[in-house]
């Protein structure tokens, strides 16, 4: 049996921003995008080291999909991933706030 996944209130925040974003010049794309997004965190289920660890941020992990970063931790114990934030990697790294 796989890890469970779900995603922070950030992260579903985030997730909607970009496909807000995106919706405003293509609708299709914005769906397209949204739904790699989610298919890409769901990948932790069987691979949750998939990605690669943040520096300086112990536990911390990052997925990469098109020009967006997926910031996640692992719970093994209890076979939880929990997805942080979803970052638009063109946007400034100052901006962004992990826990």
């Amino acid at each position: 049996m796989g890890y469970q996944v779900g995603l922070t209130e950030e992260a579903q925040a985030d997730l909607g921003a970009v496909v807000r974003f995106l919706a405003e010049k293509s609708p299709e794309a914005a769906e397209r995008i949204g739904h790699e997004l989610l298919d890409a965190a769901l990948t932790l289920t069987v691979f949750p080291r998939r990605g690669a660890p943040v520096r300086r941020r112990p536990g911390m992990r990052k997925l990469t999909h098109r020009h967006y970063l997926i910031f996640y931790q692992v719970n093994d114990s209890a076979q939880w991933v929990e997805v942080v934030r979803i970052w638009d990697g063109r946007q400034s790294p100052a901006a962004l706030r992990l826990l």
